[in-house]
């Protein structure tokens, strides 16, 4: 979950102008960027050799 603080930061970094959509879009980048790094400071990732295994399965 992002803070409004964390918030305030990125909107001044909008454009002077921009659509309810763009901001919709930009929000849930925004709050999916927050998670990811959360999950990166609890090493709550994958490797780069299980994503690798992983994606060796997709195409067999």
């Amino acid at each position: 979950m992002i803070t409004k603080t964390k918030l305030k930061k990125h909107i001044e970094n909008f454009p002077e102008e921009f659509s309810i959509d763009e901001l919709i879009d930009r929000l849930v980048f925004i709050d999916k960027l927050e998670k990811r790094i959360e999950q990166s400071k609890k090493d709550k990732t994958i490797s780069d050799q299980n994503v690798e295994k992983e994606m060796q399965k997709w195409f067999k």
